[in-house]
């Protein structure tokens, strides 16, 4: 089976790791939990490392390993506090019986307990011990107490175990614990959607980035457009319930969560498969990318040799993307961008009619604040004629912001009753 190793790369697992032979479980843990594209850091307790040395975690997982409460290489010391701000899960397995007691009365006497106490990420543990130290009843009464303060206990199971026992007290196989870790997460993901989900159903294609247009084997013509404004409207429609197709040209960004992505570089390519998109299925088509407007008429075989003061090259346009696609006859909902360094709203209206779009959204790119390479934006928003509504402002704000409101602009515009045109 094969995962797409994007879909979790932003959320982050601590896995504690606490005394016990069942700690060599822990190390495929990791394993597992990497093939679904975690982020993991491991915690050991000194009792772990009695069993399994960080040196195996820290080559499983990619990151050091954590075992100090006042760690000197950490921000002020204070590893724990970063790593409780870090977490968006504590997952302690093996979690062991007297870890199981620490955490139930608020001891914070070594990095893991006082990492329990400082974290608001949920807390699992997968308890792993004796079976008469499991049916315990001072156990029993500290596992009431966990699941009282809201931490989830995953029952251990029932087997041989290594003192030679029969009974419950087996942590359960890393590869169940990883499922089940993929599972909440998936299910969390999709419960927002569901909640805020303004584009629910929907299929939505995006361009972003710039594009490259050849001189010769090591050169070409490009502009300064980063694609973080693209990238972050991307994540915004996959939050808001839609399945989302990404056409990137060559930027340093990683893929959004869940997003699909697919790599160009020139104009012509970026125009292929954004064509590809509506064989496909697209309801809503958002034009971020920065496309170069002029390509060169023939691109030198071998690298240009310098020679004199001038060189001459000979350029023609480029096809113009957003208008082809607003075009076709089974056109999606379209939304283009305007980024001017003057008349920015003048130029945008004019683009909304022109390129016959449903929704134009303009910046000024010539502000340093909110320029191509800035992570703050400002727009403002028009809507084609037969919508009725009116422009809207976006205030100076994160473009993870300025997406949310653009993917709230859609909604909208989506569900207003047009007048025939």
């Amino acid at each position: 089976m094969s995962f797409d190793l994007s879909v979790f790369s932003n959320k982050n697992i601590i896995l504690a790791v606490t005394g016990g032979i069942a700690a060599y479980k822990s190390a495929i843990l990791v394993r597992r939990l990497k093939d679904y594209g975690f982020n993991v850091r491991v915690v050991m307790t000194q009792g772990a490392q009695a069993f399994i040395t960080p040196l195996t975690f820290q080559a499983l997982s990619g990151n050091p390993v954590h075992t100090e409460l006042l760690d000197t290489e950490a921000e002020a010391g204070m590893g724990h506090i970063e790593l409780a701000r870090w977490a968006d899960l504590v997952l302690v397995a093996p979690a062991s019986c007297d870890s199981i007691a620490k955490f139930a009365c608020g001891l914070a006497d070594d990095l893991l307990s006082t990492l329990y106490l400082a974290t608001k990420a949920p807390v699992w543990i997968a308890p792993a011990m004796n079976q008469q130290m499991w049916a315990a009843k001072a156990t029993q009464r500290n596992l009431s107490t966990l699941v009282e303060d809201g931490v989830h206990v995953i029952m251990p199971e029932a087997g041989s175990q290594a003192c030679g026992d029969v009974g419950l007290g087996r942590m359960p196989e890393p590869e169940d614990l990883a499922e089940q870790v993929r599972e909440y997460f998936h299910k969390a993901q999709r419960a927002i959607a569901e909640k805020f989900g303004l584009l629910a159903g929907k299929k939505v294609t995006i361009t972003a980035g710039p594009t490259r247009e050849a001189i010769d084997p090591v050169r070409y013509i490009s502009n300064h457009s980063t694609g973080k404004m693209g990238f972050a409207i991307a994540a915004a429609c996959y939050s808001a319930g839609a399945e989302v197709t990404l056409i990137a040209g060559p930027v340093s960004l990683d893929t959004p969560n869940g997003v699909k992505r697919l790599n160009v570089s020139s104009a012509r390519q970026m125009l292929h498969l954004s064509m590809n998109q509506l064989e496909t299925g697209c309801d809503v088509f958002i034009a971020t990318a920065a496309v170069a407007d002029y390509r060169v008429a023939e691109v030198a075989e071998h690298k240009i040799k310098k020679a004199g003061d001038e060189l001459a090259v000979s350029l023609v346009k480029n096809p113009d993307i957003v208008a082809t696609i607003a075009l076709q006859d089974k056109r999606p909902f379209m939304v283009g961008f305007a980024a001017e360094t003057r008349n920015v709203e003048e130029y945008a209206a004019g683009k909304l009619v022109a390129k016959k779009l449903d929704m134009i959204a303009c910046n000024d790119v010539s502000r340093a604040d909110i320029g191509f390479a800035s992570d703050e934006n400002a727009m403002t928003v028009f809507f084609a004629e037969q919508y009725e509504m009116e422009k809207r402002d976006l205030e100076k704000a994160s473009k993870q912001e300025i997406a949310q409101q653009l993917v709230e602009a859609i909604h909208d515009a989506l569900h207003q009753e047009k007048r025939p045109v």
